[in-house]
Formats: structure tokens, sequence, C-alpha cells
């Protein structure tokens, strides 16, 4: 067991007093209390503005990180009893041109739009906050931030905003209500930086300076908002969220079924900062569907969880561990019956402590033999040094009235974690110590987990070493752990070289990787080998070259082509070389374009070549057209042969309004004969209340023909009591 803590050493070597945090002492904006009516119009006539301190001199993070802005900003914000306002001025100085605006829609891509994002750390935790944002034309982006610079889009709240854009500049003015945000009501000091993204100079800027490698929103860099008045006390406040929603559907040959469903949510602040969410009968049908992929590899696939109830704080839950190797999953609750309801607390107990408790219900099914079952999680989180956390988890399902032929066996199963995240105050290092423990009524399923990693990312270089031990009996029920009775150790790193001339070629360097999967008893059974080499461009496109070496060991029986037709047998063991190339072109055109080309070797000695290509074009601002086109040419012996498939996907996002989407995707995956459509109307008649129609039609004949269709209507109103 000695090598599997052989990152420790490296881990806490880098536990190291880092530069100081500047910009907090240096970018300082005062915020004052207005007892002016601000009218949301874009228009900033009213004398708060005018009287308004004024953060300006916008730093350049891309193309270059060395100095000022071409493009000049400037930042202005004020509050009342009520609102957080925000007033935006982005002047078109030097270079003038049309907007980059891919539409309308909600929750936009960032590098697709000229936008302009906040980033606020209402806790000076550096770790946790809230993000905004606006494009062009006025479409809203929010989510909630954490790991101190990620941001997870799901999150929806209530707020206000207008833009208006002139050839010479565009401004935006925004309300974000108190209620919205949690945050500590003592304090005097807030974390906030403004960020622009503009596609005619491919420019990336904010106030206070952040370092190319970083996103705009990194919290470690963020500059301060300083309350002259403290900032008002929440109060009560209650959010009730009902619904209605009527649902026709038919699934193969069977009578068409109509449902009707009452439910909501309730959401109550139990302080500033610490909020209690009730769910009723919740109904997901408005959730988007998952994007078709296809699908070679020998483990489960991950989607990522799209349902409101389970996405504020959703990071205290579900980014426990690894990407794969999560205690909880909360895509694993309700997937074969419905859930009756939930209730989750969460939120920050103050600067050092955050909380979350979550519990939820679920029927039982007694046609297909599924017990009710009880799905709860603890998880604490305490800040630690200037950035770093320590994070404890408990999660446990428990059946409940198990119908009479269910195994004991599993009639629970529990998982105990600890974890510990080291981010440095400069944001150049970052590391993790993970250990959990399963217990279930069987010994055999009572198993560990112990991983960790040390990484440094800096503008020139960037490396990581990291290390997992997955115990051949530990078992996650409510996790994501796609395999276990595993050993292994990753290795990576790279260089850019940033170009001094005035060349297109903005910066190109090589990055290497190697990853090693032993069993626990340390036979090797996967090695994978990958030598990168990219360039990346002033104008956002970039070209990157590849190559591969891998060796498999199957752990089990395998379909190299998930098709049902044969496999290949547990033990054997396979090795092969391929190339990659790929290239994303440059955001600003209306028709943009990313490619990859793959050739090479494949399993049983075999043959592949595969394109991949996504295409979108933009009847700017009210139409999104693009399409997903991938094709797998794959040669093997007998009895597979040659073997082909596409996957084909076609999405138009129609955005009216930024109150008014349509959106109609079609996705036909030939791997598995599945044809699918999805039809979305959705009408955002007040702030974070909707009117959804929802169509879907799905046809799949891998394993077994399986035919069905859909139509949902959906109404939700927010109420504030």
């Amino acid at each position: 067991m000695k090598i599997y803590s052989l990152p420790l050493l490296f881990f806490l070597c880098a536990l190291t007093p880092s530069m100081a945090q500047i910009n907090f002492e240096n970018y300082q904006l005062t915020i004052t209390k207005t007892s002016e009516t601000i009218k949301i119009d874009g228009v900033l006539d009213e004398s708060t503005w005018e009287t308004a301190a004024v953060g300006k001199d916008f730093f350049m993070i891309t193309p270059v990180d060395t100095g000022k802005a071409t493009q000049f900003s400037e930042a202005r914000v004020s509050f009342n009893d009520e609102f957080l306002y925000i007033a935006m001025i982005f002047f078109n100085n030097s270079i003038q041109g049309e907007y980059v605006v891919e539409s309308l829609k909600r929750d936009f891509s960032f590098g697709k739009n000229d936008n302009f994002l906040v980033a606020i750390d209402p806790f000076n935790n550096q770790s946790t906050g809230f993000a905004f944002g606006l494009n062009a034309y006025g479409a809203q982006w929010d989510g909630t931030m954490y790991d101190g610079r990620s941001v997870d889009l799901n999150w929806d709240t209530k707020w206000y905003s207008e833009v208006q854009f002139h050839e010479e500049k565009w401004v935006c003015e925004i309300a974000i209500p108190f209620k919205s945000i949690r945050y500590d009501e003592t304090s005097g000091v807030w974390g906030i930086n403004f960020s622009r993204l503009d596609l005619k100079a491919s420019e990336k800027s904010s106030w206070a300076p952040v370092p190319r490698q970083f996103p705009s929103v990194t919290l470690a860099y963020a500059g301060a908002l300083v309350w002259e008045n403290p900032p008002p006390e929440q109060g009560n406040n209650i959010s009730l969220i009902p619904y209605l929603s009527d649902n026709l559907s038919q699934e193969n040959s069977d009578p068409e079924s109509n449902s009707f469903k009452i439910g909501g949510d309730l959401k109550y602040n139990l302080t500033s900062a610490l909020n209690l969410d009730v769910t009723l009968n919740p109904d997901f049908s408005q959730a988007e569907v998952d994007q078709q992929v296809t699908n070679l590899d020998r483990f489960e696939l991950f989607f990522p969880e799209r349902r409101q109830f389970f996405l504020e704080n959703a990071d205290l839950f579900s980014n426990f561990g690894y990407k794969t190797l999560r205690p909880f999953f909360s895509r694993r609750i309700g997937l074969n019956v419905p859930i009756i309801g939930g209730i989750r607390l969460s939120g920050n107990l103050d600067e050092n402590w955050r909380l979350g408790i979550m519990d939820i219900q679920t029927q039982k099914e007694e046609n297909l033999g599924l017990a009710a079952e009880n799905f709860g999680v603890f998880t604490l989180q305490r800040k630690v040094l200037d950035r770093s956390n320590i994070s404890l988890i408990f999660v446990n399902k428990q059946k409940i009235n198990s119908p009479e032929n269910s195994p004991s066996e599993d009639a629970y199963n529990r998982n105990l974690g600890l974890e510990y995240n080291y981010f440095s105050e400069d944001n150049l290092w970052n590391g993790k110590l993970l250990f959990l423990q399963s217990f279930s009524p069987l010994e055999a399923n009572q198993g560990s987990v112990f991983a960790s990693h040390i990484g440094y990312q800096s503008t020139r270089w960037n490396w990581r070493i990291q290390q997992e031990y997955v115990a051949g009996n530990y078992s996650a029920d409510v996790g994501f752990i796609p395999r276990n009775n595993y050993i292994k150790l990753e290795t990576r790193g790279g260089h850019l070289v940033y170009t001094q001339k005035e060349t297109p070629l903005l910066s190109h360097g090589p990055s290497v990787e190697r990853t090693y999967y032993f069993d626990t008893s340390f036979e090797k059974k996967d090695q994978t080998t990958e030598f990168n080499y990219l360039f990346n461009f002033k104008n956002r496109s970039r070209f990157t070259l590849g190559f591969q070496n891998q060796f498999i060991e199957l752990l089990s029986d395998f379909d190299p082509l998930r098709t049902g037709k044969a496999e290949l047998q547990k033990g054997t063991e396979h090795r092969w070389n391929s190339i990659t190339l790929s290239y994303d072109a440059k955001p600003q055109n209306r028709f943009t374009y990313s490619l990859e080309a793959l050739t090479g070797g494949y399993y049983n000695k075999g043959k592949r070549s595969a394109f991949l290509g996504e295409f979108r074009y933009r009847f700017q601002p009210f139409l999104e057209l693009s399409s997903v086109a991938n094709f797998n040419q794959i040669n093997l012996p007998a009895p597979w042969n040659d073997n082909s498939f596409w996957l084909l996907g076609m999405k138009a996002n129609l955005t009216f309004t930024n109150t008014l989407f349509f959106s109609n995707l079609f996705q036909y995956n030939e791997q598995l004969g599945l044809w699918n459509f999805n039809s979305r109307f959705q009408w955002r008649y007040k702030p974070a209340s909707d009117i959804f129609l929802v169509f879907n039609s799905n046809e799949i004949s891998v394993p077994n023909l399986s035919t069905g269709w859909n139509l949902t209507l959906k109404i939700n109103y927010w109420l504030n009591l």
C-alpha cells in the first residue's frame, strides 16, 4: 500500500505559502445606498449612476495578460433595501463592428457571444459565490460558483436586466433581488469582479486582473466590494413554486394514457445564507433531453443532472470525489420509480462552515417488483487555510416495505467519505486527499477507496499526478463508480510557448499523459500513453495533433461494437495505436464548426477510422441552427467483419425574445437503431415562472424494439410570500 500514498509526498510539498492576494487590497469599489427609484431599462439617466464609484481601466486577460484592455469598460454598483444594482458600459473605442451573439437563449455559451459576467463572493471565502451575465442582446446567464472558478449554470433564480446597444457602445443595467442570493449580513466587504468578452477584438478583460490561464470569474483574483452601509437584512424569504402538468403518452402498441399531476416546491431561508427546499410530487418533464453519443467504452457513461431540485449548492453533494469516483450521484434517485417528495437544507452557516442535508422518498412499484426507497445525504464542509476545505459526506440508501422476494443483502447501502481539497491562494496549486468506505448487509460489499492528486497550472506550465485505489468489494448504489478493484496511477504535463511576433499564432506547445490501471494485486490491466501538440490562434481558433498508444486487458466479456453481435472474452489482451487531428474554428463567424478525425487500431487487431463534426450557423439573434455528424468505420475479424454507423443530431433554437423560446432536437443513433425527436416550447411569462409544452418521440431497436411518445403541458409560478 505504500505506493498508493506516493502522490501524498508531492501534495504535502505543495502546502507552502503562496503569493498574497493583491487584488482584494488594490482593487476596491465602494457601494453606496440609493433612495432613488432605478428603472431597469439600460439607460443610465438616474443621478445614482452619476455619483456612483466607477470601476474602469480593465485589464486584458486574453490574448495576453500583460497590459490594459484596448476596448474600454466601466462598472458601477448601488443598492437599496430590495435590490443590488449593477450598471455596465462597454465602449467600442478601438474596434467597431457587428456584435457576435449566438441567440437570446438563457445560459448562453460563454465563448460564442459578446458578453459580460460579474462574479460575487459574499462570504469572502474565495471558493463559493454567484455569477451573473448578459450577452450584447440581453440574454441572461446565471449560476452558482464552486471551487473558486467553476460555475454551475443549471441553477436558476429571479433577477432583472435590460440592454441597450449602439455602434459605439453597449450598456446593461441589472437588478438582483437580495432574496435571490445568499450572503453574510454582517460582512462589510464582498469579493467581486467584472469581466468582458469582446469577440470583435478577440479580447477578454476584467476589472481586477486575472492571469490568462484561469477563467475570468476566478474568485482568487476578485477585487473588493466595500459596503458604505451594511447590506440589508433579508428577513423572512419564502417562495412557493406550484405547478400543474398534464401528460399524454403511449408506449409500443399499448393504449394511450393520460396523467395529471399537481405538485410544487417551497423555498424558505432559515438565515440569509442557509436555505430550506421542500419538493412534493416533483415533475421533471421540462428538463432537456440528454445528447446521444456513440458509446464504444466498456464502462457506464456519465450524464449530468438537469433537475431543478438538486441544483442549488449542488457542489456540496455531487462534487465530492472525482468525476468517476463520486459517492453521490443524484440521477440514481427516481430512476425507475417516481419521487414522492424530498427536503433539502443547504448553504453557509458562516464564513467557514457549509452544510448540506437531503432526504428523498420514492414510491413502491409493485408491477416491477421495486420497493420504496429512501435516500439520505449529509455533508459538512469546513474552510481551512486561505482557500482550502475539509468535507465530510454520508450517503444512505434504504429500502422500505420491500417485496417478499426481495433479497435482504441489498436492504441498504451506505457510504462514508472524508476529503481534503487544497487550493493555493494564487490558484496555481490544487490537490485532494479522498477516503471512502462503503457499508451493506453483506460484508462482501464493504470496501474502501483512497485517492489523491496534486496539480499545478501556470501561464506556461501545467502538470498533474493522481492515484486512485478502489477495493474490489467497494460499492456505491447512489454513486457513480464505473469500475472497482483497481489501482490507477496517472501523470500528465504540458507546456505552452507564447509567440512574440505579430503572427496569427498566439501559443503552441506539447502535452503528454500516461495512465496505468492495475488490479489490487498489482497486475497491470490498462495502460494509455497520449501525446498532443496544441496550436492556439489569436482569433480564438485552435488546432491539435495527437497520438495515443493503448493497452487493455478485458475485465469481463465485452462487445467492441456494443450492438449485441458477439463478445470478446474476459482476460484477452488488446494493443493498438491511433492518431487524431482536431480543429475548432473561430467563433466570430456566423458559421462555426469543430472537426476531429481519428485513424488507427482497435480491439482484436481491428482498425477504426472516425470523423466527428459539429456545425453551427446563427441568424443573429433569433435562430441558431446546429448539427452533429459522427461517423465510425470499424473493421474487425469475423463475426463482426466491417461495420459503420452514424450518429446524427440536428437542433434548431428559435428565440423570439429573451422570454420566449422554441427548441427542436432530432437525433439518430445508428449504433442503437435509435430515432429521437424532442420539441420544447417555453414562455417565461414572469421571472422564474414558465409555461412549457414538450413533445418527445423515440424508437430504439437495440437490444429490443421499443417505441413511444409523450406530450406534456406544464405550468409553474414563482410566488414570493
